[in-house]
């Protein structure tokens, strides 16, 4: 089935706050404070909430630092991508602080969130196929991914399975105890 990807915009925004306000952490509501701003947030994790989340990731799409893809069923948001220059990224580069050449320019791909009901679909491999095609000609010298190494659940696999990128050529360019750093060069 062929899903629609758009790129999130501040026309999106509505569309990306009711994803996450309303459809993607029904099963999980631990995880409803996320908003996938983990890798732009530099605090304290016990104190932020999911109000200063929302708030954040407004912002951050209001000034065109928060990218990624959001995924519709006709009208419906029932996926979303993050997928972003790696200097957006501020947890990332801090937390991760082994992961390469910091001066080498990256497309990071840091989280895939799919609605329960549509995981199993194909839906990461075509949003895959829409990164690689959008941020192919934007002047980055690779994509960098970081699966976790555990057999996890499609809701515990959030940072992309390992072997989706291995379909998709990226080799292991480092390894870590509980993850790699994937990487797919830009030709």
């Amino acid at each position: 089935m062929k899903f629609e990807i758009r790129p999130l915009t501040k026309d999106l925004k509505d569309d990306y706050l009711f994803f996450f306000d309303n459809i993607i952490f029904t099963d999980n509501p631990d995880r409803s404070k996320c908003y996938c701003y983990d890798y732009h947030f530099l605090g304290d994790v016990e104190t932020c909430t999911r109000e200063t989340s929302r708030s954040a990731v407004i912002k951050l799409i209001n000034e065109n630092k928060l990218t990624g893809y959001l995924v519709f069923d006709k009208d419906k948001p029932i996926g979303w991508c993050n997928a972003n220059n790696r200097l957006n990224y501020a947890r990332l580069l801090r937390d991760y602080p082994h992961i390469g050449n910091h001066d080498d320019k990256v497309c990071s791909i840091v989280c895939f969130l799919i609605h329960p009901d549509y995981r199993r679909q194909g839906i990461a491999r075509q949003i895959l196929d829409t990164i690689i095609i959008d941020y192919s000609n934007r002047g980055f010298d690779y994509f960098e991914a970081y699966p976790k190494k555990d057999e996890l659940s499609c809701e515990g696999n959030f940072k992309g399975p390992f072997e989706l990128y291995s379909k998709y050529d990226f080799k292991i360019f480092k390894e870590y105890d509980d993850y790699y750093v994937m990487r797919k060069l830009i030709k």
